[in-house]
């Protein structure tokens, strides 16, 4: 049935949140892993070192599919794309659960099915900005990617308890099937829900459909898809993509280790790690779409220099400065706590990343914010095997004190990004 008028007209910020619920709902589906790693540990007799190749299997296969995941957005809309995805996920989240744990292959099946669940929920990000390029104004790109990313804490913050709740009472393998039915029916609803653009959505009136269209910038700056020669040689691009790529390395330390961290090395028991894991996460939301408000609202007064890159500045600098304090604190509840601040700074800066790559990549904005992620996932790859590494050799708080000197860069990368500049066709 159609919806009310008076939702009508807010038809394209119920999109942006039921966006958020599938971000939340995805982030659910990659971050139970964490939650369950001491259990799968025991199960398939893997070391901390072994269950970081199984975290970078996932975000290596989440990584290279990326860029094609965005041009298949840009090509065929975000609609079926991101429902495909719901389905592909939700198939090999289940599938996790059903890997065997006795036999000689065990370790391999499970690389295999994390590497094709990255595949699937690798459309999630560039297909939803794709989404907003298409349904909103840039000056409110900030607060709709805000509240998308947003999903990202929900989902991860939920993780802990839901899912530590269900391994006590049912085993770790519920966890993952629990997980793909919640994806099922996000990604059904979602089709129902959903349409490409105003134009194609029966719900709206002609005269409600032109309104939204008077408030979108022309769609005219790219008349077809941009070459690929021609985004990953733009410096706005190259300069977002180092920046985001410092941001992958420092997000994943919270969604692949935070949990085993909080209890292999500050102590705490199931239930106070399940509750004081859920900080950083919480955190993130808020940071998310408090940072898109700020973006907003800056570049409506000052323009897009002051409002994305000055926020995202400020995000990354503190986040560096959270992160590092947080390993010098003694009390473990006082860490999770600081660490927590430094999760939340860090998402400040997310909106920026993808309403910057919707002003420059236009009507392939899927395909740039692809490219884009592809570092900031590759990194995460890197994360998950590297910090158990480093804490090794060097201890955690170095691994912790490394992700503060990429908050760092991060921020310096964004001295060098014209977020006015559209990218520039090649012939």
């Amino acid at each position: 049935m159609p919806l009310p008028a008076f939702l009508r007209t807010r038809l394209r910020w119920i999109l942006i949140f039921w966006m958020f619920a599938i971000s939340a709902i995805a982030y659910l589906d990659r971050v139970n892993i964490s939650i369950a790693g001491s259990r799968i540990e025991q199960d398939f007799h893997l070391t901390d070192i072994q269950l970081g190749y199984v975290f970078s299997a996932f975000v290596l296969g989440y990584a290279l599919s990326q860029a094609p995941g965005g041009r298949l957005a840009d090509k065929f809309g975000p609609r079926r794309v991101i429902a495909l995805g719901t389905v592909w996920w939700a198939i090999f989240t289940a599938l996790t659960a059903v890997a065997p744990t006795g036999a000689a292959f065990s370790l391999t099946l499970l690389l295999a099915v994390r590497f094709l669940l990255g595949v699937g929920e690798a459309v999630v990000y560039p297909a939803s900005n794709r989404l907003v390029a298409v349904w909103f104004p840039s000056h409110e790109r900030g607060i709709a990617n805000g509240i998308i990313f947003a999903g990202v804490g929900a989902g991860a913050g939920v993780a802990p308890p839901l899912i530590s709740y269900i391994i006590a009472n049912y085993g770790w393998r519920w966890s993952f099937w629990i997980s793909a039915a919640i994806g099922l029916a996000a990604g059904a609803i979602w089709l129902w829900l959903t349409r490409d653009t105003p134009a194609q959505h029966p719900w709206i009136s002609p005269e409600e459909k032109a309104l939204i269209k008077a408030g979108l910038p022309p769609q005219a700056a790219a008349p077809k898809p941009l070459a690929w020669s021609a985004i990953i040689r733009d410096r706005n691009v190259l300069a977002l993509t180092l920046s985001y790529t410092t941001f992958g390395y420092v997000a994943y330390i919270f969604f692949s280790w935070f949990f085993i961290y909080l209890v292999k090395v500050r102590g705490l028991n199931l239930k106070a790690s399940a509750w004081y894991g859920m900080l950083p996460f919480i955190a993130m939301s808020l940071g998310s779409s408090g940072g898109g408000l700020l973006a907003d609202a800056l570049t409506r007064r000052f323009g897009k220099r002051a409002g994305r890159c000055g926020t995202a500045i400020f995000g990354l600098t503190f986040a560096g400065i959270f992160v590092a304090l947080g390993t010098q604190a003694a009390d473990a509840r006082l860490a999770s706590v600081v660490l927590a601040g430094g999760a939340g700074a860090l998402y400040i800066s997310a909106s920026c990343f993808w309403s910057v790559t919707s002003d420059i990549g236009g009507t392939s904005a899927g395909s740039v914010s692809g490219v884009m992620n592809m570092g900031n996932q590759l990194a995460g790859a890197l994360t998950a095997t590297v910090t158990p590494l480093i804490a090794q050799s060097f201890g955690w708080t170095a691994s912790f004190l490394v992700a503060a000197g990429l908050c760092l860069l991060g921020a310096l990368a964004w001295f060098f990004i014209d977020p006015a500049k559209p990218i520039r066709q090649t012939a």
